[in-house]
């Protein structure tokens, strides 16, 4: 019989194929064909892949679009239908359970004014912009997350394109290694070396939590017997969040000389949570994420010095606010589109190299002192010479035609010769456990995978500060086996820490009615740890 737990589960995975299948619905099925005679003026500045209604009137399923590439020449409206039982949500874009949907009302999302920065002749004095309505605002109040003009226009142009006070774009002559890296379009190898000359690094990471769900395939991916060529042990990093983890095998895989990274505290269903998020929302979710792995994990070296954004939600400017006065080296919630030369990781002193990729177009336009590893896509295509281009996939289990063992076993193959015949950018495989876990085939391609390329002496699998490190210092093939960097922890043994950790039963206020059991080495705090109490110890009271 299966438990609670399980079945949510269960329920929430179905409900997830359901949206899936509902998304895959709602493309244009063209029924209307013809030309609405208001087309013209419903689509007047408006974006072609927003989605509104025309009519309150009926279930909620029904939305338009405006179709500004069609044969003839003239702008159409292309119709959607969600599937029954469901509706289209304006604010978010996407049909969702009926219930779920608030908006049935709202015809549009909202518009914005936008500010007057472009025109012929300077409107303002110099130091200062032209609101919507005319008002002039000094330029360095724009963008700056409150609204200083009265219509609030300054607020509402501040992408990575045209943010007033965005990052220069890359300077080669000012952006020196080891503290920044830059390129006008992000595929410069660091230290002007030749490919030829660069080992072709390889990432594997994974999200969520650590527990007896998947303790089982990091071992035996990470069994201490793969070597890369300098000897040493190969790595791995995680993105660890914290409900459901057992603290103590955490710790034992930073024992092991992985790479620990804080993936958020409570991990929170509502991607606009993370997109939208304040400073403060950062700070309490990956500040004291990091604080509960340090205590519970008893990591003591500070280490964790990456992020990941659930869902991959990039909080834009506050998020790499918070990571820079926390000491967070690098993000790694960013995805560049699929190209022909993967991208480099680079720091945000100077404008990001690509476009903002998904992650809600809420990308830091500011300048950070903030690495970035990006997330390549990878290429999916069964047959690279012979099928049609298809959208990249950021996640390995994102790559929705990736069902067998020999597809799998062809995309690792397909995107290791396209990093290491190009430019040798790090190669990055994201995954969830649970994914590799479906299917055994799965968990022995990418093991077939690891062994064959430890077969060469241009590959290494290595933890994500290892890349920054040979980045900082780039270091021709020959010369690796003497990489000190990459040398520290290089062939751990020995035994983990405990062998019996406590399981600790605890609440918090903060979840009322739940127990949750917290494994750890360490001794068991008074509560479960949570937002606003990351230690356990308990709530501070203000006197």
């Amino acid at each position: 019989m299966l438990s609670p737990r399980k079945l949510k589960y269960l329920l929430l995975g179905f409900t997830c194929l359901l949206l899936v299948a509902a998304s895959a619905r709602a493309q244009d099925d063209g029924e209307d064909g013809g030309l609405d005679a208001n087309a013209e003026e419903l689509c007047q500045d408006r974006p072609g892949d927003e989605y509104f209604r025309l009519s309150t009137d009926g279930d909620c399923r029904d939305v338009v679009r405006c179709d500004k590439a069609t044969e003839i020449g003239v702008v159409r409206l292309a119709s959607v239908k969600c599937p029954t039982g469901l509706a289209f949500d304006i604010e978010r874009q996407t049909c969702d359970w009926k219930t779920n949907v608030k908006n049935c009302e709202q015809l549009e999302r909202p518009r914005k004014v936008l500010p007057i920065l472009k025109t012929d002749e300077p409107i303002c004095p110099e130091g200062k912009l032209s609101c919507g309505n005319g008002e002039c605002v000094d330029k360095e109040l724009f963008c700056n997350g409150k609204p200083d003009c009265k219509d609030e226009s300054d607020e509402n142009a501040c992408t990575v394109e045209t943010d007033p006070n965005r990052a220069p774009d890359c300077d080669p002559t000012q952006c020196i290694l080891p503290d920044c890296h830059c390129s006008a379009d992000g595929t410069r190898i660091p230290g002007g070396l030749e490919p030829q000359q660069v080992p072709q690094m390889i990432t594997i990471t994974f999200n969520g939590a650590v527990n007896i769900d998947n303790i089982d395939l990091y071992d035996e991916i990470f069994n201490g017997h793969r070597v890369n060529p300098n000897g040493c042990q190969i790595r791995g990093t995680f993105f660890v969040s914290h409900k459901y983890t057992n603290y103590s095998a955490v710790q034992d895989l930073h024992r092991r000389g992985h790479e620990i990274s804080v993936f958020s505290l409570t991990h929170k269903d509502d991607p606009n949570y993370w997109s939208q998020g304040t400073y403060d929302d950062w700070l309490a979710e990956m500040a004291g994420a990091r604080l509960i792995i340090e205590r519970f994990a008893n990591i003591t070296d500070s280490s964790i010095i990456g992020v990941r954004a659930p869902y991959l939600r990039v909080g834009g400017n506050k998020q790499f606010e918070m990571m820079a006065d926390q000491f967070f080296n690098y993000d790694a919630s960013i995805t560049a589109s699929l190209g022909r030369v993967p991208i480099w990781p680079y720091t945000l002193y100077f404008r990001m190299p690509h476009k903002c990729n998904g992650n809600s177009g809420n990308c830091p336009s500011r300048s950070h002192p903030v690495w970035e590893i990006v997330m390549n896509e990878l290429d999916r295509r069964d047959d690279p010479t012979f099928d049609e281009s298809l959208p990249g996939c950021h996640m390995v289990d994102s790559c929705s035609n990736i069902q067998t063992g020999d597809q799998f076993a062809r995309l690792l193959r397909h995107n290791f010769y396209r990093h290491l015949n190009s430019n040798r950018a790090p190669l990055g495989l994201h995954f969830h456990a649970s994914w590799l876990k479906s299917k055994k085939e799965f968990k022995e391609e990418l093991i077939k995978f690891i062994e064959e390329m430890l077969g060469r002496t241009d590959t290494y699998f290595v933890t994500m500060v290892q890349v920054l490190k040979w980045m900082q210092e780039p270091t021709e093939i020959p010369s690796l086996r003497d990489f000190d960097a990459w040398k520290e922890k290089c062939d751990e043994k020995g035994q983990p820490f405990c062998s019996l950790p406590n399981a600790c039963p605890l609440t918090t206020r903060e979840l009322p009615g739940e127990t949750l059991r917290l494994f750890t080495c360490m001794e068991c705090p008074n509560n479960y740890p949570w937002l606003l109490d990351p230690t356990g110890d308990g709530f501070s009271v203000r006197k």
